[in-house]
């Protein structure tokens, strides 16, 4: 498992230094100022090449850019709508960009409108620290009466909207718009952040497009582009839901193991693969996530390693990012199904036989209270959860265990 570590570019608090003080082995970053649907241009790639390969000092990082989080698939693709077409074909000059300039490795996610959705960006936890949450109750407040969308008290459990009702009667107006923030934020280092009534507009845009219909336009997105990463290299993984069920009345397509395993099957190609996120899809009760790396690992080209803890059973509920030893993802199993994956990739003689791994989000702890970085993304609270993780690793490729390379 190759250790990399998630960088939004120069203007993140966290920087180059840090990033090699952790020990990572490689860096996970995206040119998040370049629009969706443009085309990622050499001299912007080399330049971020640039960046990570230096020290604050000048010196050299010795760190390279080696997985592409997030190169984004533009409203329009995911419509049908407007420019999609040329959008498509910068993708995939894009695609060649990045492999000239040797990055292999590229996520994307096919989610409408948000990349991912939390009702609370700094949640305060029992230890004193503050973690990312999404609590369903206070998302319906922000659906039903904040956002007040057409037909969204229809998409809840009765039970859940009174509660919304309740928790929206008691709302001030900097609570409402603190709420309506937080589930506007979108993607860290994203270049928008949308605001409710460009939400509304794109809620509007996307009114007649069922699953089906969203799954269809996935697929022809996949067989434009796979065949030009596959003649480059390239090894597309996308992304899970987050979380993976629906949202603000949009359809929700790789949500579980079925959805992925329906998409290989759809474009059946060594460059259609998988970014395996254990907090995305530990969301879900039904999502099995060792068990998913054991039946569809052949092609899981990226691993997003976090957990969550859920509050109830239900496909859609509530959760909080825990530590990442906790939660309900079994994090020792399936670590060790990577490993044995790994070692098949060996044994076959594959080039990527050491998958690339992120330690996830992580709660702000200690001096990340005051660095205040991206969402989800603290220095000190991700070096725990790395730290974690290796341990993890370290004792499965004992070589008593039969894991070792």
């Amino acid at each position: 498992m190759r250790q990399t570590w998630r960088w939004f570019g120069p203007r993140d608090l966290v920087s180059v230094d840090d990033m090699r003080q952790a020990g990572v082995e490689g860096v996970v970053s995206a040119l998040h100022h370049v629009p969706a649907g443009a085309i990622w241009e050499p001299a912007e790639i080399a330049k971020r090449q640039d960046d990570i390969g230096r020290m604050s000092d000048g010196r050299p990082s010795g760190l390279n850019w080696e997985v592409a989080e997030s190169l984004p698939v533009s409203e329009d693709i995911k419509r049908q709508t407007g420019a999609w077409r040329e959008h498509v074909a910068n993708y995939k000059t894009s695609l060649k960009n990045l492999a000239a300039a040797g990055i292999e490795v590229v996520c994307y996610n096919f989610m409408p409108v948000l990349d991912w959705t939390r009702t609370d960006l700094a949640w305060r936890l029992p230890h004193g620290g503050t973690c990312m949450r999404f609590d369903f109750a206070d998302f319906a407040a922000f659906d039903i009466h904040i956002l007040k969308r057409p037909g969204a008290k229809d998409d809840f459990p009765a039970e859940v909207a009174e509660e919304a009702a309740r928790r929206f009667a008691g709302m001030d107006e900097a609570r409402q718009e603190a709420l309506a923030r937080n589930v506007a934020f979108g993607l860290p280092g994203a270049a928008e952040h949308l605001t409710l009534d460009g939400l509304r507009a794109h809620l509007e845009a996307y009114g007649a497009i069922s699953a089906d219909r969203l799954r269809s336009h996935f697929i022809a997105f996949l067989e434009a582009v796979v065949p030009t990463a596959e003649e480059a290299g390239i090894r597309l993984c996308c992304h899970p839901d987050d979380p993976p069920f629906p949202l603000l009345g949009l359809p929700r397509i790789m949500s579980t193991e079925a959805d992925y395993a329906a998409m290989m099957q759809a474009v059946d190609s060594p460059a259609n693969g998988i970014t395996l996120c254990s907090g995305s899809l530990g969301a879900r009760p039904d999502n099995d996530l060792p068990g998913m790396m054991q039946r569809l690992g052949e092609r899981v080209y990226f691993l997003h390693l976090r957990n969550v803890r859920r509050e109830s059973d239900a496909v859609a509920g509530s959760f909080f990012e825990d530590e990442h030893l906790a939660g309900g993802t079994d994090m020792v199993a399936l670590i060790a199904e990577v490993l044995k994956e790994e070692a098949r990739r060996r044994a076959s003689g594959r080039a990527d036989h050491s998958i690339p791994m992120r330690p996830d989000h992580g709660q702000d702890i200690l001096d990340d209270l005051k660095r205040q970085a991206q969402p989800g993304y603290p220095a000190i609270g991700r070096l725990k959860g790395l730290a974690e993780l290796r341990g993890i690793m370290t004792a499965l490729s004992h070589p008593q265990y039969g894991l070792a390379p």
